[in-house]
């Protein structure tokens, strides 16, 4: 079993950053990657940055390419997610989730998700 709890979501203004934070605990060793989702209402969940645990450079969406970045401490077990330059159609629930995949972006290949932190950007 695997717990993650996201934290760091908000309100901000467009152009404004946040930065999303994703705990790990439990068996996380059996499993090679992390990542973050989002989704908005009347959307489906789509990936947009992801790491494998191990190392090795991380993958976005184009959505959100050079404007987040994922980074992880394995030290601490926890991902993080550091957006910059945020556009309302950044507003969605952001979900963790870690798994066995190599097809990072794949919200279907991740099995075990926390339970979602809302980021919110308006003017």
């Amino acid at each position: 079993q695997v717990q993650l709890v996201e934290s760091g979501g908000g309100s901000v203004q467009p152009g404004g950053s946040l930065r999303l934070s994703c705990a790990a605990s439990g068996s996380t060793y059996n499993y090679n990657a992390m990542g973050w989702f989002r989704q908005a209402p009347g959307k489906e969940r789509e990936g947009i940055a992801a790491i494998y645990t191990a190392g090795g450079s991380p993958y976005y969406a184009d959505s959100v390419k050079g404007r987040f970045t994922i980074s992880r401490d394995n030290a601490k077990n926890t991902v993080y997610l550091q957006m910059n330059s945020l556009e309302p159609e950044d507003t969605a629930m952001y979900y963790c989730a870690t798994g066995f995949t190599f097809t990072l972006l794949r919200p279907n290949t991740y099995k075990y998700w926390g339970q979602g932190t809302q980021v919110t950007v308006s003017s």
